[in-house]
C-alpha cells in the first residue's frame, strides 16, 4: 500500500545547535551539512539528482549556491511540519522513478540580536498588505511569536483535562535530560528540575519560558534513496513505511472551534495504516515541540495515549532515552533549540534515523526498530 517501504534514510548529518554563529551565512551552514550527509551515505555530489528546502530559501537558488543540478526541486511550505513533509515527498520522488538520491536539508544562521533590532528599527512601523494577520492578529491577537496562542492552548487543556503545570513541566524535564547528553544541544550538559521549570517566569500565563523553544542557528540534512539501492550503501537502511498528510485544520488558530485537537488526528492514522502498524507498536515517538502543550496534545491525537491523558502519563512514565516510551530523544526543540529556517522539526527526523540506524552513542535506545515522527 502506498510508498510502505520503497524509500530509506542511507545518510544524515548535523551541526551543533547555537544561539549564533556569528560568522556564518546559511548557505555557508547548508553547504557543511550537504557534504557532511552525502560523505555519511557513501555518494558523490554528482550522484545527488533530488534537493528539498525550507520555504524560507528557493530550492533553485539554494542548489546553485550548493553547486548542484538536480532533476527535482521543491521548498516545502508548510512551516513546523516542512522537515518531516520533505521525507514524504522524498519517498514519493523516489517511488515514482523520478529521481534516484534525494537531498533533505533544512536550517538557518540567524541574525545577531543587535542586527535584528537595528533591522526592526529601519524598518518602522508600516505593515504589510492587509489580511487576516494584520487585520485581527496584530491589533488585537496575542502577545508576540506563538506564545499567546500556545498559552491559550495550554490554558484550554488544562481546564478541559485537568492537565496540571507539573505534568507540563515533566516534559521539559525528560527531554532536557536527553539534551544534556546531546552534545549537538543548546542546552548541552545543562538538565533542569520541576522547579526550574515552574519558576521560570511566564512568556504568556500558563505558559512558562522554559517550556517554549530558543530560536537558534545549525542544520541537519538526510540523504533518501530506494529501497533496492539502500542495500548497497554503508548505513542500515531507516525505511519509510508510513506518511501521512502534511494534515491541517488552521493557518490562524483562532480560526479552530477545538484548539486542543490538532490535525495529527488526520495524518497519524494514515501513517499507521499505511505502515500497517498500530499505535501500541510504536516504540519511541519525535514528535514536534516549539512548546510542550503541542507534542502533548499530538501524542495523544497519534494514539499514544487517549484525549486528556497525557499529563497522567508524562507524570507515570519515564520519557527519556533510558524510560519505557523515549520521546525526543536528543532533547527535541525545546532542549535542544529550534533550528531556524523551519529546520527545527527536522531535527526529530535527524534524530530517528540515528536512533534507528544504532547510532545515538550514549542515548542510544534499547528497542529502537520503530519510531513515530510528527512534524
Amino acid at each position: 500500500m502506498g510508498i510502505r517501504g520503497k524509500a530509506a534514510i542511507v545518510g544524515l548529518y548535523e551541526i551543533p545547535t547555537k544561539k549564533e554563529y556569528p560568522d556564518r551565512t546559511t548557505y555557508g551552514l547548508m553547504a557543511e551539512v550537504a557534504r557532511g550527509a552525502i560523505i555519511d551515505a557513501g555518494l558523490r555530489k554528482e550522484d545527488i539528482d533530488g534537493l528539498i528546502g525550507p520555504e524560507s530559501l528557493n530550492s533553485i537558488q539554494l542548489a546553485e549556491a550548493l553547486g548542484m543540478q538536480p532533476r527535482f526541486t521543491a521548498s516545502m511550505t508548510v512551516h513546523g511540519a516542512s522537515g518531516a513533509a520533505s521525507i514524504a515527498r522524498a519517498a514519493e520522488a523516489i517511488s515514482a522513478g523520478i529521481v534516484d538520491y534525494v537531498m533533505c536539508i533544512f536550517g538557518e544562521s540567524r541574525p545577531r540580536s543587535s542586527s535584528r533590532l537595528t533591522a526592526q528599527a529601519q524598518a518602522g512601523t508600516q505593515l504589510p498588505p492587509a489580511s487576516r494577520t494584520t487585520e485581527w492578529e496584530v491589533p488585537y491577537g496575542p502577545v508576540i511569536a506563538m506564545n499567546g496562542w500556545y498559552g491559550l492552548m495550554k490554558q484550554r487543556h488544562m481546564f478541559e483535562y485537568g492537565t496540571t503545570q507539573e505534568q507540563f513541566a515533566k516534559v521539559v524535564v525528560d527531554q532536557r535530560f536527553n539534551a544534556a547528553k546531546n552534545v549537538n544541544s543548546v542546552w548541552y550538559d545543562q538538565p533542569v528540575t520541576v522547579d526550574d521549570v515552574l519558576n521560570s517566569r511566564y512568556t504568556n500565563e500558563p505558559l512558562h519560558l522554559l517550556e517554549s523553544v530558543m530560536p537558534c542557528s545549525g542544520a541537519h540534512a538526510v540523504i533518501v534513496t530506494s529501497a533496492e539501492r539502500a542495500r548497497a550503501l554503508p548505513n542500515p537502511p531507516v525505511y519509510i513505511l508510513g506518511v501521512g498528510g502534511p494534515a491541517t485544520h488552521h493557518d490562524i488558530i483562532y480560526t479552530d472551534d477545538d484548539i486542543t485537537t490538532t490535525p495529527v488526528v488526520d495524518s497519524a492514522p494514515t501513517a499507521l495504516q499505511m505502515a500497517q502498524v498500530n499505535a501500541r507498536d510504536i516504540q519511541m515517538a519525535q514528535f514536534y515541540d516549539c512548546y510542550t502543550i503541542l507534542a502533548m496534545a499530538c501524542l495523544e491525537d497519534a494514539g499514544i495515549v487517549q484525549k486528556g491523558e497525557i499529563g497522567p502519563f508524562y507524570e507515570s512514565t519515564d520519557t527519556t532515552y533510558k524510560g519505557a516510551f523515549p520521546v525526543n530523544t536528543d532533547g527535541g526543540q525545546i532542549g535542544a533549540g529550534q533550528t531556524g529556517g523551519t529546520g527545527g522539526g527536522f531535527r526529530h527526523v535527524v534524530e530517528a534515523a540515528r536512533q534507528i540506524m544504532g547510532r545515538a552513542g550514549e542515548r542510544q535506545v534499547k528497542e529502537a526498530d520503530l519510531c513515530l515522527v510528527n512534524g
